[in-house]
């Protein structure tokens, strides 16, 4: 708190958060469905199909960080949904440009060399994927990105599969049981 009230002016605000898991959750996971936003405006699906990614992507983001032990509100605040609408939408996300060269043709390796910046969605798509399979998590957007990146899905496939999956309730209501978050912690 102290810090934060160090670092805060009039022009520059600064929240505390004590949920250090959350906060590297939000860091780590938006930057693969900038990727995925990316491939949708690459595709030219629309707005309504990148808004629907980035929403169902936040429950992953959401159900993800719950198993990890971050507290789910944290991921619907600044570090989550905050970060996650700018990474996801803005032209100077190098992630969300990754996605659309990636929509248009180029390989893995061609999109990477015209990047100055570490695309830093690529790993952890490999990386969250494997840690979600491991404890039995369903995260159909972030498999589907990761299968894109490293070969296994074309992205008209990952769009089919992702369509096909069985329709469930739009959250898993545990999640924002606040007795859920409270023993997580």
């Amino acid at each position: 708190r102290q810090v934060s009230d160090l670092l805060s002016a009039r022009f520059f605000r600064v929240y505390f958060s004590d949920d250090v898991i959350g906060l590297q959750v939000g860091g780590a996971v938006k930057n693969v469905l900038a990727i995925a936003a990316g491939l949708i405006d690459g595709l030219d699906l629309g707005d309504n199909c990148r808004a629907g990614v980035m929403s169902r992507g936040l429950v992953e983001m959401i159900r993800f960080g719950a198993a990890m032990g971050a507290k789910p509100q944290t991921l619907a605040g600044l570090s989550g949904l905050g970060d996650l609408i700018l990474t996801a939408t803005s032209s100077t996300s190098r992630n969300y440009r990754f996605g659309k060269k990636i929509a248009h043709g180029q390989t893995l390796d061609q999109a990477q060399k015209e990047e100055p910046h570490v695309i830093e969605g690529i790993k952890t798509a490999r990386i969250i994927s494997a840690l979600a399979a491991s404890h039995g998590i369903d995260l159909g957007i972030i498999n589907a990105v990761d299968g894109i990146l490293h070969g296994d899905l074309p992205p008209e496939r990952a769009i089919e599969y992702l369509l096909m999956r069985p329709r469930v309730d739009e959250f898993d209501s545990h999640l924002f049981d606040e007795k859920t978050y409270k023993n997580s912690a």
